[in-house]
């Protein structure tokens, strides 16, 4: 090793864990001379990303230390817009959705902070974390200049600001940067919009951070802004051809990894991902050896709750995400240290020379005892009032985001042949005359099925949302229901009853004792003396959602890999614990248990 080298990491390494002044004195991150600077000093990120919204709120500080622990000195964060806006113009920065509180708590465990606010995220999540009430608007052009897009980002992008622009470093805060967009050089090359979000984040007051862009190596001439500093993502093995990408492109430096891939997602009826820990290992360390900054992605994965599941798709092929989000990342779905995270901590004590506090114990996970589902109701027993259409209507005009949508009509004249489902969005069960007859999947490339039905026959058509796409230009058309009509035997079929069903409401279901067969909700209770994590078996129902105490807790589908849904302690009260279950096949005595470990690796089909 050179002198200038030897003296570069050494002061490298005292800048890196150098202590987070939680004072509100202003203090400066910034680049001079081609490499990041603290306070005038070089600095090194060593990041690792977590996604608040995937973590339960009473975990935050228990993963943040963990990640301290791991040798960490920032963490990385998405902002997902569609969970800070569920609805236009209504914002909730309360509970989980807290941005703001998560900040200050990766600040009170001595970690900065580099914020990722989109508007477009990414991130396996739902829509990339677009609001689906913009699809409302049929001219909508996502991740464009398009007005009304513009509009309703600009909106949300202030009132964010509102909440963490005053966390940021030059306010004393602990944001030391700031993405501007992410990744658009793998999306489209229009930097006049991307000028645009650069515009609108600095209009939204971060100002007292560093902003910069990310993009893959390959993707730089697209993506970037030629006034901010340009990050590189990556997977394993890509790293030594990477950078000199970056160097060609950008060879005055900053040299940063935005997103190191430390593991992979997983898809429904597709092999849980596990990754080579050893290409990381090696990968980690020599970034650090040339003095990069680096952020690791996921530190920790953790859980698309509820519907918050992305998609994959290129325009045909369409592969729904599972709830977990693992990642096989160094930190588990629940928060224990995996032999990645030991080995990782390892590399980075050893090329910083500091040695890192302690690893904190992680949550303990418990079983809990089987328990009955003894009281149901049919789903067609819970319909609201419909809205009438001649041609089937989506979600998005029903003023719906997730869950299901039902199309109901009378079939006018006889059927034989097949019943085509133009353009349909995402997973469909139908019935004729209350019997059902078959699925349609956009997961399988089917568009449609045969049927056999008198004149008079009732057609219904039970549509499920199984996760709007999050990456390249498909998703400007990801509006969820049947978008282009019904045909039956080659006619239009028309004059349809459309029924939202966003499966929001289930503590107002009439739950009876008779039994319920079909599409059902399934209702049972089960007691804890004290509460702890576990992971709900669900290997005894075939496709659904699982609420726990009134929340929406994650997906079911028996095709696998994922059989378990992890259940946070601190979502769980002491006494007695109500679990719903929808379900597509429903039956008699279905029952439900917590293990204490997940199941994410269950055979396919």
């Amino acid at each position: 090793m050179s002198l200038r080298r030897f003296v570069l990491s050494s002061m490298l390494a005292a800048a890196a864990f150098a202590p987070l002044v939680s004072s509100a004195q202003p203090r400066s991150f910034t680049v001079q001379n081609g490499q990041f600077t603290l306070d005038g000093k070089p600095f090194r990120i060593i990041s690792g990303e977590i996604h608040y919204a995937r973590v339960p709120r009473a975990y935050w500080r228990d993963r943040l230390k963990m990640a301290k622990a791991m040798g960490l000195n920032t963490i990385t964060t998405y902002v997902f817009w569609n969970e800070q806006e569920p609805e236009r113009g209504v914002f909730d920065f309360t509970g989980n959705r807290d941005v703001a509180e998560f900040v200050r708590e990766a600040q009170q465990e001595g970690l900065y902070v580099i914020l990722r606010p989109g508007p477009y995220a990414c991130a396996e999540w739902e829509f990339g974390g677009f609001p689906a009430w913009l699809l409302k608007d049929h001219n909508m052009v996502v991740r464009s200049s398009y007005p009304g897009f513009i509009s309703a980002a600009s909106e949300y992008m202030k009132k964010l600001g509102e909440q963490v622009a005053p966390l940021q470093i030059g306010n004393g805060g602990p944001i030391i940067a700031v993405q501007v967009e992410n990744e658009y050089g793998s999306f489209g090359d229009d930097h006049a919009y991307m000028e645009q979000i650069h515009k609108m984040i600095v209009d939204a007051g971060f100002t007292k951070a560093q902003l910069y862009t990310a993009d893959g190596a390959d993707m730089l001439a697209k993506g970037t802004l030629p006034e901010l500093p340009a990050a590189i993502n990556f997977g394993p093995g890509d790293a030594q051809r990477s950078y000199p990408l970056l160097k060609k492109f950008r060879p005055q430096g900053p040299f940063m990894t935005g997103e190191y891939w430390d593991g992979w997602f997983d898809h429904w009826g597709s092999k849980h991902a596990v990754t080579n820990m050893k290409q990381q290992v090696a990968d980690l360390d020599w970034m650090l050896k040339q003095g990069y900054s680096v952020s690791i992605y996921m530190f920790e994965g953790g859980t698309s709750f509820g519907w918050m599941n992305g998609a994959n798709s290129n325009g045909k092929d369409y592969q729904p995400d599972v709830t977990s989000y693992d990642y096989d990342a160094a930190l588990d779905e629940s928060g224990h240290p995996t032999p990645k995270y030991f080995a990782f901590r390892d590399v980075i004590s050893k090329d910083t020379g500091v040695t890192p506090p302690p690893v904190p114990a992680a949550p303990v996970a418990v079983a809990i005892a089987p328990f009955k589902f003894a009281q149901s109701v049919s789903l067609w027993k819970t319909l609201p009032a419909p809205t009438h259409s001649e041609q089937p209507l989506t979600m998005e005009d029903m003023g719906q985001a997730y869950g299901y949508i039902l199309y109901r009509t009378k079939l006018q004249q006889p059927v034989s042949g097949e019943l085509a489902l133009h353009t349909l969005h995402d997973y469909a069960r139908v019935y004729v005359g209350g019997k059902y007859i078959g699925s349609v999947d956009r997961r399988l490339n089917q568009t449609g099925l045969q049927v056999d039905a008198p004149a008079g026959s009732q057609l219904d058509i039970l549509v499920e949302n199984t996760g709007r796409v999050n990456y390249t230009t498909v998703i400007r058309g990801e509006r969820v229901g049947i978008l282009g009509g019904v045909t039956a035997a080659g006619k239009p079929v028309t004059g349809w009853e459309n029924y939202p069903l966003p499966m929001t409401a289930t503590a107002s279901l009439p739950f009876t004792d008779e039994p319920c067969t079909g599409p059902c909700f399934y209702r049972a209770a089960f007691n804890v003396s004290k509460t702890a994590d576990t992971h709900l078996d669900t290997s005894a129902w075939t496709k659904g959602e699982v609420w726990i105490n009134g929340r929406a807790l994650g997906r079911v589908w028996n095709i696998g890999p994922q059989k378990t849904l992890y259940l946070p302690g601190p979502w769980l009260k002491s006494g007695a614990n109500e679990v719903v279950v929808f379900d597509l096949d429903g039956g008699a005595g279905r029952t439900m248990q917590g293990l204490d470990k997940p199941v994410l690796d269950a055979p396919v089909k």
